[in-house]
């Protein structure tokens, strides 16, 4: 065999090793355990003037959560926006390591809305999901993921509590990182909640949710 043949077999075994050797991508639920969640942990919020069954629907598997942008609040006494949502109880926390996982789709024409909140923060929230044309974004101010539209993505949000830290993964792969707002009490909710600029009819579908915190 020529001498360049043996430097580009060197060459590729080099390669083949390093490959071999690389760490795979972490999995966001690594070093954390679900804990048990029923239906009593599954809280519907919707608008107070309608039946639950014309703004949500559960087939077992998806969770399909839909609200208009004309529609009452929750309670005659909020004066929130219109909001279908799924408000997890049972694991409220305070301190500790704690992770939403779910499995989300966004159907096109939905905007101007939030699909998933950690409840608790300075400003109400320490953090918030929104959807703009067709992107997913940290409040208002920066993206987290393009094009959502129309298809399944799996959603895993961590916080930590006492590094006031909040990281989001789509489909395994690190999106954001970023402080939290205090906040003496904190959980999860998803759904679809109206912001800015909203059309007309805001939808988002859910299946595989589920809480884990560190051990």
């Amino acid at each position: 065999m020529a001498a360049s043949s043996w430097w580009v077999v060197a060459a590729c075994v080099v390669l083949a090793a390093a490959a071999a050797s690389s760490p795979a991508a972490a999995d966001p639920r690594d070093g954390f355990t679900a804990v048990s969640l029923g239906d009593g942990n599954f809280q519907l919020q919707w608008p107070y003037d309608v039946e639950s069954s014309s703004r949500y629907s559960f087939d077992g598997t998806v969770r399909r959560l839909w609200v208009f942008s004309d529609d009452k609040p929750f309670k005659p006494q909020s004066g929130t926006n219109p909001r279908t949502e799924i408000r997890m109880t049972g694991y409220d926390y305070s301190s500790g390591v704690w992770q939403f996982e779910g499995t989300g789709y966004v159907p096109s024409g939905t905007t101007g809305v939030s699909i998933m909140q950690v409840f608790g923060g300075g400003t109400a929230t320490t953090l918030m999901l929104h959807v703009y044309g067709g992107d997913l974004w940290y409040y208002h101010q920066q993206v987290v993921e393009t094009n959502i539209y129309d298809r399944w993505f799996r959603l895993n949000v961590i916080h930590d509590v006492a590094a006031s830290q909040l990281t989001v993964f789509i489909d395994g792969r690190e999106r954001l990182r970023v402080a939290g707002k205090s906040g003496d009490s904190h959980y999860f909710k998803f759904g679809v909640y109206m912001q800015t600029n909203p059309s007309n009819r805001m939808e988002s579908r859910w299946k595989g949710v589920s809480i884990l915190n560190k051990t």
